[in-house]
């Protein structure tokens, strides 16, 4: 069964599960994209700060197209639904949330760029598995939008790799942090390729592959980049917990509360 837009979900089970899988795109890219921007400034060149730049302008405009798919059935205003709720109503996995490294970043910013490499990478492994999948997703308007994150999450992912492959097989110091930061985002990292509690109805609706199957595609993908760098691919688990039932750390409400402050000092201004 193919569903053609908003107007024709009639089927309430089948939209609650489209709606929990919604925010978890929304909310995966939200938050990554925000992590991400608060590199500017801080990458290891100027080239590099232009490309992650852009890289988060991206996922920040592919979170607002899963906002706005939650607009169309009747969630409320996607600009309301990226600032507006808080931490216990997200469903981003926990890893994604966490800070850069310690400080902040208008006080001394110690950020850790092997960690930035490492999450990124394999996130954007996971999102190209999911797109993937989406692109034959009973929704038709998310497999129409799965079509467009694809075109862009290409040079993600391949921008990713390079930075992942070099630092790796650079040998010494950078090698060492890159596998302390591949131990580090693999400890948290399965509640990326998680859909939650309720993960069942969400395959069954046909609007994603199951959390199994998106394990297996990622774990073939990342393989041959591993092997490459001459080791073994991690497994991965979830030991803070899973974000898709709403469990989080103090870190996504620090990174709420400064995102979103523009937008809470007068949510009724049109923006």
């Amino acid at each position: 069964m193919t569903v053609g837009s908003a107007a024709e979900v009639k089927d309430q089970a089948y939209k609650n599960a489209l709606v929990e899988l919604l925010y978890q795109l929304a909310d995966d890219d939200f938050i990554t994209a925000y992590r991400g921007s608060e590199w500017l400034g801080l990458a290891p060149h100027i080239e590099e700060d232009v490309a992650f730049s852009s890289i988060n302008q991206d996922t920040m405009g592919h979170a607002a197209m899963f906002y706005r798919l939650l607009e169309d059935l009747g969630e409320g205003e996607m600009n309301s639904l990226a600032h507006a709720r808080g931490s216990e109503e997200r469903r981003n996995a926990i890893i994604l949330e966490e800070v850069n490294g310690s400080g902040t970043y208008l006080v001394e910013p110690n950020y850790d760029w092997a960690f930035a490499v490492v999450r990124n990478y394999f996130y954007a492994q996971a999102k190209k598995v999911k797109i993937d999948s989406l692109k034959n997703s009973s929704y038709q308007p998310l497999a129409d939008a799965a079509v467009k994150v694809n075109m862009e999450l290409y040079y993600h992912l391949l921008h990713w790799k390079t930075w992942f492959s070099q630092l790796m097989n650079a040998g010494g110091e950078a090698r060492k942090r890159m596998m302390d930061a591949v131990d580090k985002t693999a400890a948290d990292f399965a509640g990326v390729l998680s859909l939650g509690d309720k993960g069942e109805e969400i395959a069954k609706a046909g609007l994603i592959e199951g959390g199994d199957m998106l394990m297996v595609r990622w774990k073939n993908a990342v393989k041959p980049i591993f092997e490459s760098c001459n080791l073994p691919v991690p497994e991965l688990e979830m030991k803070r917990g899973n974000g898709r039932n709403k469990v989080h750390t103090p870190d996504l409400d620090q990174a709420i509360g400064t995102l979103s402050e523009v937008y809470n000092s007068d949510p009724a201004a049109a923006w």
